[in-house]
């Protein structure tokens, strides 16, 4: 069952059962106006009036008992916490990966990357529960412009699911976490608005099938 999505998660999401995906690893714009040293930008990265409704549709799409583990942008917290909160989500946990470099320097040399963990309902706790602070490997962003490490996103998925469970980014990018859960032994569906995005995750899942590196 096992899919990557090109279009807008708000239209692909509704169609799909309520309590049909077992797991959500996703990150979402950060609302920044982000743009590489290149230039390539992430849709929808200026205004926030999706946030609200995809964060609705995750936790209508989520299995009751269930987690969604989502990255965010730290300085605009306040408009994620009020989208998880007010879809139902709750806030059980926070995850912080130590870079060995800087992204970028301003007040702050900013060397972290951060999610926070949320539930539905009250699922099980792992029975080998990850440490909060993780490290993290520079991907070098040859795929996207805020490319997730597939090595970090795999213990994620690891951690909060079981083989052949569903595994849900309607954030994908180019396919990172769908990668991810391949790897692991999982299903994956993806979604990816911008076209440019979706066709390197499909070429790096065919890649995958293909024994090559993603």
């Amino acid at each position: 069952m096992s899919r990557f999505v090109l279009g807008d998660c708000l239209s692909v999401m509704p169609t799909y059962p309520a309590g049909a995906v077992d797991f959500i690893l996703t990150d979402p714009p950060y609302l920044v106006n982000f743009r590489d040293r290149a230039g390539r930008a992430i849709a929808n990265d200026v205004r926030d009036d999706w946030l609200a409704p995809a964060v609705a549709q995750m936790y209508r799409v989520l299995k009751p008992d269930a987690f969604c583990l989502s990255f965010y942008g730290w300085s605009k917290v306040d408009a994620f916490f009020a989208a998880w909160k007010a879809a139902g989500f709750r806030v059980v946990g926070h995850l912080v990966f130590t870079k060995s470099y800087t992204s970028k320097a301003g007040f702050l040399g900013y060397a972290h990357e951060s999610a926070y963990l949320l539930a539905k309902g009250r699922p099980a706790e792992p029975a080998q529960p990850l440490r909060d602070v993780l490290p993290w490997q520079y991907t070098g962003n040859r795929h996207h412009p805020t490319e997730k490490p597939v090595t970090c996103l795999r213990p994620l998925i690891e951690s909060f699911t079981r083989p052949n469970d569903i595994v849900l980014d309607p954030f994908a990018g180019s396919g990172s976490t769908c990668v991810a859960a391949a790897e692991a032994g999982r299903r994956y569906i993806g979604i990816e608005l911008l076209p440019e995005y979706h066709a390197a995750g499909m070429r790096r899942l065919a890649a995958l099938k293909s024994g090559l590196a993603a």
